[in-house]
């Protein structure tokens, strides 16, 4: 017998995936959200019952108006709690994209503002500092064939 109520006492930890979506030139995707300032990577929150994956697919389908090819998890980033929201874990995947899947970009305006296509030497300042930290540790994990684990955008110190 499965106690419900003790499984609805248990703390909960939000979830949100990513796409780390790099072109052949090397550059990578990045959007503008309507909603808060500066650049992130395309992606959005785990809905209740969703895998990191399929939730990284579904926002991209839903953001892009595509489904990127993926070639692995890249980095998993604890986030503390902060100005009232919850912990949350984010989950990254690496991928490819073609020039014309982004010509095909079509945007949800209510969602996004922009989007664009950035060499990772020229990221510097878009991104909010806790993206920022995190990308250059997925650049490096994804170059690597490995997963970064973080906290907060750093590595733990083990």
């Amino acid at each position: 017998m499965v106690d419900s109520a003790f499984f609805a006492s248990l703390p909960r930890t939000r979830g949100a995936a990513g796409a780390l979506l790099v072109d052949p030139a090397g550059r990578i995707l990045l959007v503008k959200p309507t909603y808060k300032d500066g650049w992130t990577l395309p992606g959005g929150v785990i809905e209740a019952g969703e895998s990191p994956l399929a939730a990284c697919l579904r926002e991209c389908d839903e953001e892009l108006g595509f489904v990127p090819a993926l070639d692995g998890l890249v980095c998993v980033d604890w986030v503390p709690p902060r100005d009232g929201v919850d912990a949350v874990n984010i989950f990254v995947f690496a991928g490819r994209i073609t020039g014309e899947q982004v010509g095909a970009i079509r945007l949800p305006a209510d969602e996004l503002s922009d989007h664009t296509l950035r060499a990772p030497d020229d990221i510097a300042g878009l991104l909010p500092p806790l993206n920022e930290r995190r990308l250059g540790h997925c650049l490096r994990a994804a170059a690597d064939g490995q997963v970064a684990y973080l906290e907060d955008g750093r590595e733990p110190a083990w």
